[in-house]
């Protein structure tokens, strides 16, 4: 059973909340359709008569266990405002765009360049990099994290990158505007809660092997923190096939915007694993409904230290950025 309390200018509302609060239940605020409105979980622990609640308040039922990422308490998209000239949902098209691993301040540098020109509203790069082998390159940490802000600042890119783990987080969200969650840290709850209480926006991408409600969980746990601002990202799921990297689910897609009013955005780099794919990979997921896409680039990809086959370099950009123009006309949306 859930609270929804109206949040208006009724001062004998504003009581219950703040002795609510005082008492240890946390509250959500969110903007509806009718508007504002303060959501209290737990209710089978409030004591109705201690608390003095008795106005401006309804009760909601639900069997679905992600209550705060589902449509059913909230009804409109959210929509993650990053600077004056960047917002992810609504009616734009955003796409993130830079190297998989940051490796020095000249191809980040380039990169960043050509990927902004070409219309990439935010800039990323793994400073803290994932690998299948211990003896593969694990990224530069906090000067790859220095390089990736000052070429945020340079080229006026809000900057995203990865966190692996809870001691990194303080850093990585000192540095970046989105802190990522990758996909081999989906379930990770322990992160998943500490990402919860920073005040960053969190891109969330989707395990290889993590149903679509186990993935609206792991965002639930972010949510449930007080951290409403999240980005979920489909990149493919483990299959039979071997053909590609992963498989990508582009049903994961409208499904999700059918469940949740968070953004969607759909990663065809990690998908494919092969550039050649990330330009009809890129077109599909905008037809289906996504909110924005993330693309591997490198200046050079021949020399990149990691995922250089699935990386597009200047010119194939400029030519998926040109394609996908024609496309956000179709879907009525724009991209910025």
């Amino acid at each position: 059973m859930i609270l929804l309390l109206q949040e208006n200018n009724n001062p004998d509302i504003q009581k219950s909340i703040d002795i609510l609060e005082n008492s240890g239940h946390r509250t959500y605020s969110m903007q509806t359709s009718n508007g504002n409105i303060r959501t209290v979980l737990d209710i089978s622990e409030v004591d109705f008569k201690k608390y003095n609640i008795q106005s401006g308040y309804s009760f909601f039922k639900t069997d679905i266990p992600y209550v705060l990422t589902s449509k059913t308490i909230k009804d409109t998209g959210t929509v993650i405002h990053l600077s004056n000239d960047v917002s992810i949902g609504g009616d734009t098209i955003n796409i993130i765009a830079g190297p998989c691993s940051i490796e020095s301040e000249i191809q980040l540098t380039e990169t960043a360049r050509f990927v902004k020109k070409a219309g990439a509203s935010v800039l990323r790069g793994g400073a803290f990099k994932p690998r299948t082998s211990p003896y593969a390159f694990q990224g530069m940490g906090i000067e790859g994290l220095k390089l990736l802000r000052k070429a945020g600042d340079q080229f006026n890119m809000p900057v995203i990158t990865e966190v692996l783990d809870t001691d990194d987080l303080p850093v990585v969200s000192e540095y970046s505007d989105i802190v990522q969650i990758g996909a081999r840290n989906c379930q990770n709850f322990s992160l998943l809660k500490k990402a919860g209480k920073i005040k960053r926006p969190v891109l969330l991408k989707r395990g290889m092997m993590v149903t679509i409600q186990e993935f609206l969980m792991s965002a639930e746990y972010i949510l449930s923190e007080g951290n409403m601002n999240v980005i979920l990202c489909e990149r493919g799921i483990r299959t039979f096939e071997t053909e590609t990297r992963n498989t990508l689910d582009i049903s994961a897609v409208p499904l999700l915007k059918q469940k949740t009013h968070l953004p969607v955005i759909v990663d065809p780099s990690h998908a494919a694993g092969n550039w050649k794919l990330i330009q009809p990979l890129s077109m599909a997921a905008l037809a289906a409904g996504a909110d924005g896409l993330m693309i591997e680039c490198h200046h050079d990809p021949s020399a990149a230290m990691s995922d250089g086959g699935q990386s597009l370099r200047p010119d194939k950009f400029n030519q998926l950025m040109q394609r996908l123009a024609p496309m956000s006309l179709v879907i009525d949306k724009k991209i910025g």
